[in-house]
C-alpha cells in the first residue's frame, strides 16, 4: 500500500487490484470522466480482474454526449444520457457557476431545460445509448425550491425512455415515496434501475414487485448501511445488479480511496456473503441482469 511522507497509508492513492472473479460482469453505473487516467486505462484494469463492461452514465448535456461518444469508441462501454435531478433546478434557476466568457450569467428558464432535454431526447435514439439516466429525484440537496424543476425533469426522463425503448436509470435520494408515485402516475418504463439503491428492505418487496432492477454500490459495505443489506437479502436475484457509482462510494476496506470499476469484484464478494451465495453464482446472475436491463 502507497505511504505518505509520514509513513501512514495514502488516502489519495488507487486501491490494489482484487482477487479476479472467475465469471465476468459489468459495472452498471460509472463516471469514467471523473476518474484519473484514460478510458483505455480504466478498462484495461476492469477487465483484468473479470469486469469485462461498463455502463458510463451521463449527468448533463455535455457528459451525456462524452458518454455516447466513449461508447460509440468502445466495444466494453455503453451510455446513458440525461439531466441528473440536480441538474435540472440549476438550469432553470440559472446556473450561478454558468458564466459565458464575456461574464454574462447563463440563462435560465423553462425554455432552457426544454432545450437541454430536447438534446437528450436526441442523444437517447443513438444505438449505442442503452439507456436514460440518471435521473430522479434527490431531496437531499435540492431544497423545495428545485423540486418543480427536478419533477418536471423526471417524468419528461420517463417519457423519453419509453419512447426510444431504453432503460431508465434513477436516482433516489431521500425521495423514495415520490420517486415511486411519478413512476406509477406516469407508467415506468419496461426496464427500470434503481442506481445506488438506497431504500430499505420493504421498498425492496415494491421494487421486486414492479419488476424494477436494483443495483447496488459499494457502500452496502459500510458499517451504518445494514438496511441496504437487508434489502439485498430479501431483492429477487434476477433483479439484482452491481455498480461502482466511481469514483464514489469506494467499498469497504477502501472507503474514502478513489473508486474505478476494478474494484467490483470487492462489492460482489460482500453481496454474495449477504446472500449465503457463491461468488460465481451471483456474478453469473449479475451478468445476465444486467444484459438484460441495458438490453446489450
Amino acid at each position: 500500500m502507497p505511504s505518505s511522507a509520514s509513513g501512514a497509508p495514502d488516502k489519495n492513492a488507487a486501491p490494489p487490484l482484487p482477487e479476479p472473479l472467475r465469471v465476468p460482469v459489468a459495472d452498471s453505473h460509472t463516471h469514467l470522466d471523473m476518474q484519473s487516467g484514460t478510458v483505455e486505462e480504466g478498462l484495461a484494469k476492469a477487465a483484468a480482474v473479470g469486469v469485462t463492461t461498463v455502463v458510463q452514465v451521463g449527468c448533463d448535456v455535455k457528459g451525456s454526449r462524452w458518454a455516447a461518444e466513449t461508447a460509440a469508441a468502445h466495444d466494453a462501454v455503453h451510455a446513458t444520457v440525461a439531466l441528473h435531478p440536480n441538474e435540472a433546478p440549476r438550469i432553470v434557476h440559472g446556473d450561478p457557476d454558468g458564466w459565458s466568457r464575456q461574464g454574462a450569467r447563463q440563462p435560465g428558464g423553462d425554455a432552457a431545460l426544454d432545450e437541454a432535454l430536447a438534446e437528450i431526447d436526441r442523444l437517447a435514439a443513438l444505438p449505442h445509448v442503452k439507456g436514460v439516466g440518471e435521473t430522479g429525484l434527490d431531496h437531499f440537496r435540492t431544497g423545495p425550491e428545485g423540486k418543480e424543476a427536478q419533477e418536471r425533469s423526471f417524468r419528461a426522463h420517463i417519457e423519453i425512455a419509453k419512447r426510444h425503448g431504453k432503460a431508465l436509470v434513477i436516482h433516489d435520494r431521500d425521495a423514495h415515496a415520490d420517486v415511486l408515485r411519478i413512476l406509477k402516475e406516469e407508467g415506468a418504463p419496461e426496464r427500470t434501475v434503481f442506481h445506488c439503491y438506497s431504500g430499505d428492505a420493504d421498498m425492496a418487496a415494491v421494487c421486486a414487485r414492479a419488476g424494477y432492477f436494483m443495483s447496488f454500490a459499494g457502500n452496502m459495505t459500510f458499517k451504518n448501511a445494514q438496511p441496504l443489506r437487508d434489502a439485498l437479502a430479501v431483492a429477487p436475484l434476477e433483479l439484482v445488479l452491481v455498480e461502482t457509482d466511481a469514483p464514489f462510494l469506494t467499498p469497504v476496506p477502501y472507503r474514502g480511496r478513489p473508486n474505478a470499476p476494478y474494484l467490483i469484484p470487492v462489492t460482489v464478494r460482500a453481496m454474495a456473503a449477504v446472500r449465503g451465495i457463491g461468488e460465481d453464482t451471483l456474478a453469473t446472475s449479475i451478468s445476465a441482469n444486467t444484459a438484460r436491463a441495458f438490453d446489450y
